[in-house]
């Protein structure tokens, strides 16, 4: 996320990577400083920086370093506040295809302590150079330029686009009758024997209900199985906490099995690693397809197709809909209630619905 946000261009060149005991943060805590009254008096405000090429270049970086698929659901949610265009499709279409060059877990070997030492992120902005645009940071040029010509000073830590990790390892982001407004997917996180699978679904109707289950013995489930969580999404479990990659069965992992496909309308983590669908949309808890999901039912998974398919008909699916009915909401008073009552889905950021559509950026203003 801190490379994120570098990308965007908000923070100053290399501030992204440096390691927390480094007495350098401290020294670029002061910079920080400085810049910030600097930037007052020249009137350069967020609004001049984040700006449709600044959101397209933190995309893309995130593919560059096999970044979180949290990125999607924060530049979505501060994107729409400011007004600026940006959908769910632009992280599959400006970047999914795009390779990744950093050599960082949990897709590679190293660290960002490792990524800090072999150059930072500004020499990954000048290894991706051809792909970026030249958007405004704080710094008061363009991040390209900002780079300026950063040599990578340990090559198996930050490759180039001659010679990447992964080819292609940007988010992807699926649709089908099980996530019609959107899921998404880190390919370079999967195991490829996984990203073109069909199987029995094993469904757990709430994160309890899994824990309450997941290691039981008589559990019928086996390795070619789909793990599905249903009630973790953002009207669902409010928060949308981080349990979408959901642990294997001990009985499975005792044969040796270390991935399964996982499908689920929560979210984990960056650090995380399995072929684990996140973020469908609609949710369960707001009547979402994934709601409907029984325990037998095939499921269909084609990463390269972009498709997710809950092999049931129409007519089924229908009669299942009409039996369906609502969660009761995890509150009934407060903020909480607040939150669940305003909260987008996924596919829009998962931000209240009152805080979206602000003044935008200087450059989106003049467009309309």
């Amino acid at each position: 996320m801190a490379c994120t946000v570098e990308a965007l261009g908000l923070t100053l060149p290399n501030a992204a990577a440096i390691p927390a005991v480094d007495s350098r943060k401290k020294v670029m805590a002061h910079l920080a400083g400085n810049r910030i009254v600097e930037m007052v008096k020249e009137d350069l405000k967020l609004s001049k920086v984040l700006t449709r090429e600044a959101f397209e270049n933190a995309i893309k970086i995130n593919a560059a370093i096999g970044g979180s698929t949290n990125v999607v659901l924060h530049l979505l949610a501060i994107a729409r506040r400011l007004g600026v265009e940006l959908s769910l499709e632009d992280f599959d279409s400006l970047a999914s295809r795009l390779p990744m060059i950093v050599n960082l877990m949990p897709a590679g070997e190293y660290l960002m302590e490792d990524l800090f030492y072999a150059g930072g992120l500004s020499a990954v902005i000048e290894a991706m150079r051809s792909h970026l645009k030249p958007a405004l940071t704080v710094n008061g040029t363009s991040l390209v330029s900002s780079a300026n010509q950063t040599q990578t000073l340990n090559k198996k830590v930050i490759g180039d686009l001659k010679s990447p990790f992964i080819k292609e390892a940007g988010i992807a982001v699926l649709h089908g009758n099980l996530c019609e407004q959107g899921a998404v997917i880190k390919p370079c996180a999967a195991s490829p024997e996984l990203m073109k699978h069909r199987g029995r679904a094993v469904v757990f109707d709430s994160i309890e209900d899994y824990h309450q289950r997941i290691n039981d013995p008589d559990l019928d489930i086996d390795k070619d199985c789909v793990m599905v969580l249903q009630g973790v999404g953002p009207v669902g479990y409010p928060g949308m906490p981080e349990v979408g990659n959901m642990t294997l069965p001990k009985k499975l992992l005792e044969q040796g099995v270390t991935d399964m496909v996982r499908i689920s309308d929560g979210r984990m983590s960056g650090t995380a690693y399995g072929t684990v669908v996140l973020h469908i949309a609609p949710e369960s808890a707001v009547g979402g397809t994934l709601a409907l999901v029984q325990n037998g039912d095939m499921i269909a998974l084609d990463v390269m197709q972009r498709s997710l398919h809950l092999e049931v008909s129409d007519e089924e699916l229908a009669r299942r809909k009409k039996a369906w009915t609502p969660p009761k909401p995890q509150a009934e008073r407060g903020y909480t209630k607040m939150y669940i009552e305003n909260v987008n889905q996924a596919d829009q950021g998962c931000d209240l619905e009152f805080l979206i559509g602000g003044s935008g950026s200087e450059v989106n203003r003049d467009l309309h």
